[in-house]
């Protein structure tokens, strides 16, 4: 089967098509950010976002299609992101989805943004195979899940109030660093040195596997407050010292959640999962403890088309799902708030 994937959850339009055949492969994805556009604002503006998507979708169906040297009449099945997310750029890849679903008479697959990402390693030259613990960490979501097999996921912890992306967001816009501001803090820190500026690693020994980062960020302000002026040194060196507490923890809770499944493989995914930190850390520690990490390759680390087609073609082989086409009503609906380990 050959499956499009469309993935408009916040301020990225992704389109992909992925075909089933000879054990899976991603045929062509295309993929428009949206960050210099919001950069002006600080963030993101829900508004704005949505109507760029509407300029977006259409060219990139048409690059994809062209790219895979396929036609509109050989899409098997439309796939695209239910929520969660920003509830008017889900509704315009789920209007658009559902539309060309029904003109084409074929299956729609709503599919969780985060089961998206979660999945994502299976886009690798070296997948993980099931079952795995899975770290997802991206700017709204930081959670533990053990991994069964497709839409079979467990809640084993979860972040109590910021996650670990909108953390470094809000730390990288307290030491006055653009949008988006991970990225950017995570190259700062690389010119900070090591243990000059200590920060707490909170819920790090609290015997459970969720975590905590507004405590951080306030540190993080404390510590800038503190200062009569900040030079570009300190500067990174907060940098540095705030995400060596955050890998830490996220480190040490994601190999604890592995340990204590009695499993071997974890999967890390989601925008965070592209640190190079985390990821260096990751693979020391987790070599020690015989264990193997797959990660997504880089650029479906972010929000992309490639996971929505993948997540809706395993849904199709392994559930049978037909998705909702021939409602007769034509109705569909979008989940902005959608705990990932309820669907």
């Amino acid at each position: 089967m050959l499956v499009l994937g469309i993935e408009s959850s916040c301020d990225e339009t992704g389109m992909a098509l992925y075909s089933t055949s000879a054990g899976g492969a991603l045929l062509a994805h295309a993929l428009h950010s949206q960050v210099a556009m919001h950069q002006d604002y600080g963030g993101v503006v829900p508004e704005l976002a949505s109507r760029d998507h509407i300029r977006r979708v259409v060219p990139l169906l048409r690059k994809v299609l062209a790219d895979s040297g396929r036609s509109l009449p050989e899409i098997d099945a439309v796939a695209y992101t239910q929520g969660p997310g920003l509830a008017g750029a889900l509704l315009v890849g789920a209007a658009f989805a559902e539309a060309l679903a029904t003109a084409l008479e074929r299956p729609s697959i709503p599919v969780h943004h985060l089961e998206g990402h979660l999945l994502s390693p299976l886009l690798s030259r070296t997948p993980p195979r099931f079952p795995f613990v899975a770290l997802l960490v991206s700017g709204g979501h930081s959670q533990l899940m053990r991994v069964t097999g497709v839409g079979e996921y467990e809640l084993l912890g979860e972040t109590l109030d910021d996650a670990a992306g909108e953390a470094f967001d809000k730390t990288a816009k307290l030491l006055g660093l653009g949008y988006p501001g991970g990225p950017a803090l995570a190259e700062l820190a690389e010119r900070g040195r090591p243990d000059v500026v200590k920060l707490p690693r909170p819920l790090l020994k609290s015997g459970d596997l969720d975590f905590s980062f507004s405590g951080l960020k306030t540190a993080v302000l404390t510590k800038v407050r503190e200062l009569p002026t900040i030079d570009e040194q300190q500067r990174a060196d907060i940098a540095r010292g705030f995400q060596d507490a955050i890998v830490e923890v996220l480190v040490s809770k994601a190999l604890r959640a592995v340990a204590t499944s009695g499993l071997k493989q974890l999967v890390v995914a989601g925008g965070v999962g592209a640190n190079r930190e985390l990821r260096r850390q990751l693979d020391a520690r987790a070599g020690k403890a015989r264990i193997a990490v797959f990660y997504p390759e880089l650029e479906f680390c972010t929000d992309n088309g490639a996971m929505i087609a993948l997540a809706g073609a395993l849904r199709l082989q392994t559930a049978g799902d037909r998705g909702t086409a021939g409602n007769a009503a034509g109705a569909f609906q979008v989940r902005p708030r959608w705990p990932l380990h309820c669907i």
